[in-house]
Protein backbone atom coordinates (compact mmCIF):
# COMPACT_ATOMS: atom_id res chain seq x y z
CA UNK A 1 0.00 0.00 0.00
CA UNK A 2 1.69 3.37 -1.13
CA UNK A 3 1.77 6.21 1.54
CA UNK A 4 -0.83 8.76 0.90
CA UNK A 5 0.37 12.29 -0.05
CA UNK A 6 -0.93 14.90 2.55
CA UNK A 7 -1.14 18.59 2.42
CA UNK A 8 1.30 20.30 4.74
CA UNK A 9 -1.68 22.09 7.23
CA UNK A 10 -3.09 18.10 7.44
CA UNK A 11 0.44 16.94 7.96
CA UNK A 12 0.91 19.10 10.98
CA UNK A 13 -2.23 18.93 12.20
CA UNK A 14 -2.53 14.79 12.44
CA UNK A 15 1.00 15.41 14.13
CA UNK A 16 -0.19 17.37 17.09
CA UNK A 17 -3.16 14.80 17.22
CA UNK A 18 -0.83 11.58 16.91
CA UNK A 19 2.44 12.41 18.24
CA UNK A 20 3.97 13.22 22.05
CA UNK A 21 3.87 16.85 22.16
CA UNK A 22 7.43 17.32 23.76
CA UNK A 23 8.83 15.58 20.53
CA UNK A 24 9.19 18.90 19.32
CA UNK A 25 9.51 20.40 15.25
CA UNK A 26 12.46 22.67 14.24
CA UNK A 27 10.98 26.50 13.76
CA UNK A 28 7.59 25.52 15.57
CA UNK A 29 5.67 28.24 14.71
CA UNK A 30 6.16 28.01 10.49
CA UNK A 31 7.60 23.89 10.63
CA UNK A 32 9.50 23.38 7.01
CA UNK A 33 7.87 20.02 5.64
CA UNK A 34 10.63 18.08 4.00
CA UNK A 35 10.11 15.88 1.53
CA UNK A 36 13.11 15.03 -0.09
CA UNK A 37 17.09 15.74 0.46
CA UNK A 38 20.29 15.22 -1.48
CA UNK A 39 23.90 16.00 -0.33
CA UNK A 40 23.90 19.27 1.68
CA UNK A 41 20.14 20.34 0.83
CA UNK A 42 16.59 19.79 1.96
CA UNK A 43 13.56 20.06 -0.54
CA UNK A 44 10.03 20.95 0.71
CA UNK A 45 6.26 20.14 -0.85
CA UNK A 46 6.89 23.22 -2.93
CA UNK A 47 10.74 21.81 -4.12
CA UNK A 48 11.87 25.21 -2.09
CA UNK A 49 15.64 24.16 -1.85
CA UNK A 50 17.06 24.86 1.83
CA UNK A 51 20.71 24.82 2.61
CA UNK A 52 21.50 22.03 5.55
CA UNK A 53 23.42 23.79 8.17
CA UNK A 54 22.68 21.37 10.91
CA UNK A 55 22.35 17.85 9.88
CA UNK A 56 24.88 16.38 11.13
CA UNK A 57 23.75 13.31 11.29
CA UNK A 58 23.65 12.95 7.50
CA UNK A 59 27.10 13.26 7.79
CA UNK A 60 28.24 12.05 3.93
CA UNK A 61 25.09 13.80 2.99
CA UNK A 62 21.11 13.03 2.58
CA UNK A 63 20.76 10.51 0.62
CA UNK A 64 24.06 9.90 -0.36
CA UNK A 65 23.87 6.98 -3.56
CA UNK A 66 26.57 4.83 -2.25
CA UNK A 67 24.79 4.29 1.02
CA UNK A 68 21.80 4.22 -0.55
CA UNK A 69 22.97 1.01 -2.52
CA UNK A 70 24.76 -0.74 0.24
CA UNK A 71 21.29 -0.98 2.30
CA UNK A 72 19.09 -2.14 -0.27
CA UNK A 73 21.44 -4.71 -1.31
CA UNK A 74 21.96 -5.71 2.09
CA UNK A 75 18.49 -5.61 2.45
CA UNK A 76 17.74 -7.83 -0.25
CA UNK A 77 20.41 -10.39 0.70
CA UNK A 78 19.73 -10.98 4.82
CA UNK A 79 18.83 -8.81 7.61
CA UNK A 80 18.80 -11.21 10.62
CA UNK A 81 19.03 -11.39 14.86
CA UNK A 82 23.03 -10.45 15.30
CA UNK A 83 23.19 -13.60 17.01
CA UNK A 84 23.73 -15.37 14.15
CA UNK A 85 27.71 -15.19 12.87
CA UNK A 86 27.97 -12.92 9.93
CA UNK A 87 31.01 -11.08 8.76
CA UNK A 88 29.40 -7.78 8.08
CA UNK A 89 29.55 -6.74 12.12
CA UNK A 90 33.73 -8.33 12.31
CA UNK A 91 34.92 -6.69 9.21
CA UNK A 92 33.09 -3.16 10.15
CA UNK A 93 34.45 -3.91 14.07
CA UNK A 94 37.92 -3.99 12.15
CA UNK A 95 37.64 -0.88 9.59
CA UNK A 96 36.89 0.86 12.81
CA UNK A 97 39.33 -0.58 15.16
CA UNK A 98 42.19 0.57 12.57
CA UNK A 99 40.53 4.22 12.67
CA UNK A 100 41.17 3.75 16.75
CA UNK A 101 44.12 4.00 18.90
CA UNK A 102 44.98 0.34 19.26
CA UNK A 103 44.11 0.28 22.82
CA UNK A 104 40.42 0.66 21.80
CA UNK A 105 40.00 -2.68 20.04
CA UNK A 106 36.47 -4.02 21.64
CA UNK A 107 33.33 -3.08 20.07
CA UNK A 108 29.57 -3.34 21.27
CA UNK A 109 26.84 -2.40 18.47
CA UNK A 110 23.82 -0.48 19.84
CA UNK A 111 21.41 1.66 17.42
CA UNK A 112 21.75 5.12 18.97
CA UNK A 113 24.08 7.36 20.46
CA UNK A 114 22.21 7.21 23.81
CA UNK A 115 22.11 3.46 24.09
CA UNK A 116 26.06 4.11 23.53
CA UNK A 117 26.50 6.25 26.75
CA UNK A 118 24.03 4.32 28.77
CA UNK A 119 26.01 0.63 27.37
CA UNK A 120 29.31 3.19 28.38
CA UNK A 121 27.87 4.16 32.22
CA UNK A 122 27.10 0.33 32.67
CA UNK A 123 31.04 -0.63 31.54
CA UNK A 124 32.44 2.09 33.42
CA UNK A 125 30.44 0.78 37.01
CA UNK A 126 30.66 -2.62 36.28
CA UNK A 127 34.59 -2.53 36.08
CA UNK A 128 35.28 0.09 38.80
CA UNK A 129 32.43 -1.49 41.00
CA UNK A 130 31.23 2.34 41.67
CA UNK A 131 28.67 4.32 40.70
CA UNK A 132 29.67 8.19 41.32
CA UNK A 133 30.19 10.47 37.81
CA UNK A 134 31.81 13.79 36.95
CA UNK A 135 29.72 15.49 34.17
CA UNK A 136 30.81 19.09 32.43
CA UNK A 137 28.22 21.56 33.64
CA UNK A 138 25.97 21.76 30.53
CA UNK A 139 26.30 18.12 29.39
CA UNK A 140 23.98 16.54 27.13
CA UNK A 141 24.58 12.78 26.68
CA UNK A 142 21.08 11.02 25.94
CA UNK A 143 17.91 10.91 26.62
CA UNK A 144 16.84 7.28 28.32
CA UNK A 145 16.83 7.83 32.25
CA UNK A 146 20.67 7.10 33.34
CA UNK A 147 21.85 9.83 30.83
CA UNK A 148 19.24 12.18 31.95
CA UNK A 149 20.81 11.35 35.23
CA UNK A 150 24.37 12.68 34.03
CA UNK A 151 23.15 15.54 31.64
CA UNK A 152 23.00 18.59 33.58
CA UNK A 153 21.44 20.18 30.49
CA UNK A 154 18.01 18.35 31.16
CA UNK A 155 18.37 17.45 34.70
CA UNK A 156 18.10 20.87 35.89
CA UNK A 157 14.77 21.53 34.08
CA UNK A 158 13.59 18.05 35.74
CA UNK A 159 13.80 16.10 39.50
CA UNK A 160 17.77 17.50 40.06
CA UNK A 161 20.97 16.25 40.38
CA UNK A 162 21.42 12.80 41.68
CA UNK A 163 23.91 12.08 45.17
CA UNK A 164 26.09 10.22 42.59
CA UNK A 165 26.66 12.87 39.85
CA UNK A 166 29.11 15.57 40.16
CA UNK A 167 29.35 18.55 37.91
CA UNK A 168 32.44 19.81 36.76
CA UNK A 169 33.03 23.49 35.09
CA UNK A 170 32.77 23.45 31.43
CA UNK A 171 36.16 24.78 30.26
CA UNK A 172 35.02 27.52 28.34
CA UNK A 173 37.72 30.03 27.68
CA UNK A 174 35.11 32.58 26.41
CA UNK A 175 32.78 32.88 29.35
CA UNK A 176 34.16 30.60 32.11
CA UNK A 177 35.87 31.25 34.75
CA UNK A 178 39.54 30.42 32.93
CA UNK A 179 39.48 32.62 29.89
CA UNK A 180 41.87 33.02 26.85
CA UNK A 181 43.76 35.30 28.52
CA UNK A 182 44.82 32.64 31.31
CA UNK A 183 48.32 31.18 31.07
CA UNK A 184 47.38 27.59 31.43
CA UNK A 185 43.60 27.29 31.32
CA UNK A 186 44.14 23.57 30.57
CA UNK A 187 45.83 22.69 33.85
CA UNK A 188 43.48 25.21 35.74
CA UNK A 189 39.95 23.12 34.82
CA UNK A 190 41.57 20.32 35.15
CA UNK A 191 42.60 21.20 38.66
CA UNK A 192 38.39 21.67 38.78
CA UNK A 193 38.18 17.73 38.15
CA UNK A 194 40.87 17.01 41.05
CA UNK A 195 39.09 18.97 43.58
CA UNK A 196 35.88 17.93 42.77
CA UNK A 197 37.22 13.97 42.91
CA UNK A 198 38.64 15.11 46.32
CA UNK A 199 35.35 16.13 47.68
CA UNK A 200 33.85 12.66 46.56
CA UNK A 201 36.19 11.32 48.20
CA UNK A 202 35.64 13.36 52.08
CA UNK A 203 32.32 11.94 51.14
CA UNK A 204 32.92 8.57 51.55
CA UNK A 205 32.41 7.57 47.88
CA UNK A 206 34.88 6.58 44.63
CA UNK A 207 34.62 8.08 41.01
CA UNK A 208 33.21 5.38 38.52
CA UNK A 209 34.00 7.61 35.43
CA UNK A 210 34.53 11.35 33.82
CA UNK A 211 32.14 11.92 31.11
CA UNK A 212 32.05 14.16 28.45
CA UNK A 213 31.97 15.26 24.90
CA UNK A 214 35.17 15.67 22.84
CA UNK A 215 33.95 18.85 22.12
CA UNK A 216 31.26 20.01 24.12
CA UNK A 217 27.55 20.87 21.87
CA UNK A 218 24.60 21.71 23.58
CA UNK A 219 27.63 23.72 26.41
CA UNK A 220 27.91 25.95 23.14
CA UNK A 221 30.55 24.57 20.26
CA UNK A 222 33.24 24.72 23.10
CA UNK A 223 36.59 23.22 22.16
CA UNK A 224 38.18 21.85 24.98
CA UNK A 225 41.50 23.90 26.01
CA UNK A 226 44.17 22.27 24.84
CA UNK A 227 46.33 19.61 27.76
CA UNK A 228 43.06 19.36 29.29
CA UNK A 229 41.68 15.89 28.92
CA UNK A 230 44.86 14.47 29.61
CA UNK A 231 45.09 15.65 33.05
CA UNK A 232 41.56 14.92 33.39
CA UNK A 233 42.57 11.19 32.72
CA UNK A 234 45.08 11.26 34.95
CA UNK A 235 43.47 12.21 37.74
CA UNK A 236 39.74 10.29 37.11
CA UNK A 237 42.37 6.92 36.90
CA UNK A 238 44.51 8.08 39.80
CA UNK A 239 41.27 7.88 41.89
CA UNK A 240 40.29 4.52 40.25
CA UNK A 241 37.89 5.57 37.53
CA UNK A 242 38.04 5.65 33.93
CA UNK A 243 37.58 8.37 31.13
CA UNK A 244 34.24 8.51 28.65
CA UNK A 245 34.61 10.06 25.64
CA UNK A 246 31.17 11.08 24.09
CA UNK A 247 32.08 11.32 20.16
CA UNK A 248 28.27 10.69 18.87
CA UNK A 249 28.33 14.34 17.56
CA UNK A 250 32.29 14.98 16.49
CA UNK A 251 33.04 11.58 16.05
CA UNK A 252 33.99 10.32 12.08
CA UNK A 253 36.28 13.29 10.93
CA UNK A 254 33.79 16.37 11.70
CA UNK A 255 36.99 17.98 13.30
CA UNK A 256 38.92 17.36 9.60
CA UNK A 257 42.75 17.64 11.08
CA UNK A 258 41.76 13.87 12.94
CA UNK A 259 39.31 11.49 12.73
CA UNK A 260 38.00 11.56 16.46
CA UNK A 261 37.57 15.05 18.17
CA UNK A 262 39.58 13.64 21.22
CA UNK A 263 42.39 13.65 19.39
CA UNK A 264 42.30 17.44 19.16
CA UNK A 265 43.78 17.02 22.40
CA UNK A 266 47.18 15.19 21.52
CA UNK A 267 48.57 11.67 21.08
CA UNK A 268 49.24 11.24 24.26
CA UNK A 269 45.82 11.45 25.52
CA UNK A 270 43.28 8.24 25.00
CA UNK A 271 40.06 7.60 26.82
CA UNK A 272 38.87 4.10 28.30
CA UNK A 273 35.65 4.17 26.37
CA UNK A 274 34.34 5.99 23.28
CA UNK A 275 31.12 6.24 22.31
CA UNK A 276 29.90 6.78 18.42
CA UNK A 277 26.53 7.45 17.71
CA UNK A 278 24.88 9.93 15.00
CA UNK A 279 27.29 10.10 11.67
CA UNK A 280 27.81 6.48 11.78
CA UNK A 281 24.74 5.20 9.71
CA UNK A 282 24.17 8.70 7.85
CA UNK A 283 20.66 8.73 9.16
CA UNK A 284 19.98 5.34 9.52
CA UNK A 285 20.26 4.16 13.60
CA UNK A 286 23.81 3.09 14.22
CA UNK A 287 26.01 3.37 17.04
CA UNK A 288 28.86 1.79 19.75
CA UNK A 289 30.84 1.62 22.30
CA UNK A 290 34.79 1.08 21.71
CA UNK A 291 36.93 -0.30 24.49
CA UNK A 292 39.46 -2.05 26.16
CA UNK A 293 40.26 -5.83 26.23
CA UNK A 294 40.57 -4.92 29.62
CA UNK A 295 37.20 -3.38 30.40
CA UNK A 296 35.28 -5.54 28.44
CA UNK A 297 36.60 -8.45 30.45
CA UNK A 298 35.01 -7.11 33.68
CA UNK A 299 31.83 -6.65 31.84
CA UNK A 300 31.73 -10.23 30.55
CA UNK A 301 32.80 -11.43 34.18
CA UNK A 302 30.91 -9.39 36.43
CA UNK A 303 27.54 -9.01 34.45
CA UNK A 304 24.90 -11.11 32.46
CA UNK A 305 25.42 -11.45 29.21
CA UNK A 306 24.67 -8.55 27.02
CA UNK A 307 22.49 -8.73 24.17
CA UNK A 308 21.48 -6.28 21.46
CA UNK A 309 18.28 -7.46 19.00
CA UNK A 310 19.15 -4.86 16.18
CA UNK A 311 22.98 -3.40 17.60
CA UNK A 312 25.24 -4.52 14.47
CA UNK A 313 23.07 -6.28 12.29
CA UNK A 314 23.84 -7.05 8.61
CA UNK A 315 22.45 -4.13 7.25
CA UNK A 316 23.35 -1.71 9.75
CA UNK A 317 27.10 -2.62 9.32
CA UNK A 318 26.69 -2.97 5.62
CA UNK A 319 26.09 0.80 5.52
CA UNK A 320 28.48 1.92 8.50
CA UNK A 321 31.08 0.53 5.73
CA UNK A 322 29.78 2.34 3.14
CA UNK A 323 30.02 5.70 5.09
CA UNK A 324 33.17 4.87 5.94
CA UNK A 325 34.05 4.39 2.41
CA UNK A 326 32.73 7.70 0.97
CA UNK A 327 34.67 9.77 3.91
CA UNK A 328 37.75 8.19 2.50
CA UNK A 329 36.84 8.28 -1.33
CA UNK A 330 35.87 11.53 -1.49
CA UNK A 331 38.27 12.97 0.87
CA UNK A 332 35.50 14.58 3.83
CA UNK A 333 37.95 15.03 6.05
CA UNK A 334 40.15 17.28 3.88
CA UNK A 335 36.55 18.59 2.94
CA UNK A 336 36.09 19.59 6.60
CA UNK A 337 39.36 21.26 7.15
CA UNK A 338 39.11 23.21 3.54
CA UNK A 339 35.56 24.10 4.52
CA UNK A 340 35.52 24.48 7.87
CA UNK A 341 38.51 26.94 8.05
CA UNK A 342 37.24 29.39 5.36
CA UNK A 343 33.91 29.53 6.93
CA UNK A 344 36.05 30.41 10.15
CA UNK A 345 37.91 32.75 8.53
CA UNK A 346 34.45 34.50 6.81
CA UNK A 347 33.30 34.57 10.13
CA UNK A 348 35.93 36.06 11.88
CA UNK A 349 36.10 39.08 9.31
CA UNK A 350 32.10 39.57 9.82
CA UNK A 351 32.98 40.08 14.07
CA UNK A 352 35.11 43.03 13.17
CA UNK A 353 32.44 44.41 11.62
CA UNK A 354 29.56 43.44 13.93
CA UNK A 355 29.91 44.33 17.99
CA UNK A 356 27.14 41.86 18.35
CA UNK A 357 29.39 38.60 17.84
CA UNK A 358 31.20 38.04 20.82
CA UNK A 359 33.01 34.99 19.91
CA UNK A 360 33.69 32.31 16.75
CA UNK A 361 35.11 29.39 17.80
CA UNK A 362 35.64 25.46 16.80
CA UNK A 363 37.19 23.29 14.34
CA UNK A 364 36.27 21.80 11.06
CA UNK A 365 32.58 21.71 10.56
CA UNK A 366 32.02 22.15 14.04
CA UNK A 367 31.58 26.01 14.93
CA UNK A 368 29.75 28.14 17.16
CA UNK A 369 29.31 31.65 16.78
CA UNK A 370 28.08 33.57 20.21
CA UNK A 371 26.01 36.25 20.12
CA UNK A 372 26.41 39.00 23.07
CA UNK A 373 24.74 42.38 23.44
CA UNK A 374 27.73 43.79 25.32
CA UNK A 375 31.33 42.67 24.36
CA UNK A 376 33.07 43.75 27.64
CA UNK A 377 30.07 41.94 30.16
CA UNK A 378 29.37 39.37 27.42
CA UNK A 379 25.94 39.25 28.12
CA UNK A 380 23.92 36.92 25.61
CA UNK A 381 22.18 37.82 22.93
CA UNK A 382 19.32 35.08 23.29
CA UNK A 383 16.63 36.75 21.48
CA UNK A 384 18.58 38.22 18.57
CA UNK A 385 20.39 34.85 17.66
CA UNK A 386 17.05 33.26 18.05
CA UNK A 387 15.74 36.00 15.13
CA UNK A 388 18.81 35.52 13.02
CA UNK A 389 17.99 31.72 12.75
CA UNK A 390 14.44 32.45 12.15
CA UNK A 391 15.21 34.98 9.29
CA UNK A 392 17.85 32.85 7.36
CA UNK A 393 15.38 30.06 7.38
CA UNK A 394 12.52 32.37 6.05
CA UNK A 395 14.44 34.82 4.02
CA UNK A 396 17.17 32.81 2.66
CA UNK A 397 16.13 28.90 3.07
CA UNK A 398 18.90 28.43 5.10
CA UNK A 399 18.38 25.72 7.85
CA UNK A 400 20.35 26.91 11.08
CA UNK A 401 20.06 26.61 14.89
CA UNK A 402 20.76 27.98 18.06
CA UNK A 403 22.65 26.20 21.51
CA UNK A 404 24.40 27.19 24.65
CA UNK A 405 23.33 27.63 28.07
CA UNK A 406 21.76 30.79 26.98
CA UNK A 407 20.73 29.33 23.24
CA UNK A 408 22.93 32.43 21.86
CA UNK A 409 24.76 30.47 19.98
CA UNK A 410 24.73 29.88 15.92
CA UNK A 411 25.94 26.12 15.65
CA UNK A 412 27.51 25.02 12.39
CA UNK A 413 27.22 21.27 12.12
CA UNK A 414 26.46 20.82 8.29
CA UNK A 415 26.89 17.79 6.62
CA UNK A 416 30.36 17.33 5.46
CA UNK A 417 30.03 17.58 1.61
CA UNK A 418 28.89 21.37 2.67
CA UNK A 419 31.11 23.38 -0.07
CA UNK A 420 32.88 26.79 0.12
CA UNK A 421 30.39 28.39 -1.69
CA UNK A 422 27.68 27.49 1.15
CA UNK A 423 29.65 28.87 3.43
CA UNK A 424 29.92 31.98 1.72
CA UNK A 425 25.93 31.90 1.10
CA UNK A 426 25.66 31.54 4.87
CA UNK A 427 28.12 34.28 5.73
CA UNK A 428 27.00 36.82 3.32
CA UNK A 429 23.19 36.47 4.44
CA UNK A 430 23.93 36.57 8.30
CA UNK A 431 25.80 39.80 7.87
CA UNK A 432 22.66 41.25 5.82
CA UNK A 433 20.49 40.09 8.53
CA UNK A 434 23.01 41.24 11.50
CA UNK A 435 23.40 45.19 9.24
CA UNK A 436 19.64 45.28 9.26
CA UNK A 437 18.97 44.38 13.06
CA UNK A 438 21.63 47.00 14.04
CA UNK A 439 19.98 49.79 11.07
CA UNK A 440 16.86 49.29 13.19
CA UNK A 441 17.96 49.36 16.56
CA UNK A 442 19.89 52.53 15.71
CA UNK A 443 16.70 54.10 14.29
CA UNK A 444 14.47 53.02 17.82
CA UNK A 445 17.26 54.82 19.40
CA UNK A 446 17.01 57.65 17.54
CA UNK A 447 13.08 57.69 18.13
CA UNK A 448 13.42 57.37 21.76
CA UNK A 449 15.76 60.65 21.58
Amino acid sequence: MALRTLGKEETLAMRSRLIGQSCRLFYSDDPVKIVRARGQYLYDENNQRYLDCISNVHHVGHCHPSITKAAAAQMDLLNTNTRFLHDNIVVYAERLAAALPEKLGVFYFVNSGSEANDLALRLAQQYTQHKDVIVLDHAYHGHLMSLIDISPYKFRKLAGQKDWVHVAPLPDTYRGKYREDHPNPGQAYADTVKDLIGEVHMKGRKICAFFAESLPSVGGQIVLPRGYSAKVAEYVRSAGGVFVADEVQTGFGRVGSHFWGFQLQGEDFCPDIVTLGKPMGNGHPLACVATTAEIAGAFTANSVEYFNTFGGNPVSCAIGLAVLDVIEEEDLRGNATRVGAHLKVLLTELQTRHEIIGDVRGVGLFLGIELVTDREKRTPATQTAALVAKRLKEEDCICISTDGPWESVLKFKPPMCFSMEDAELVVQCIDRILTDIKAKDLKLEKEDV
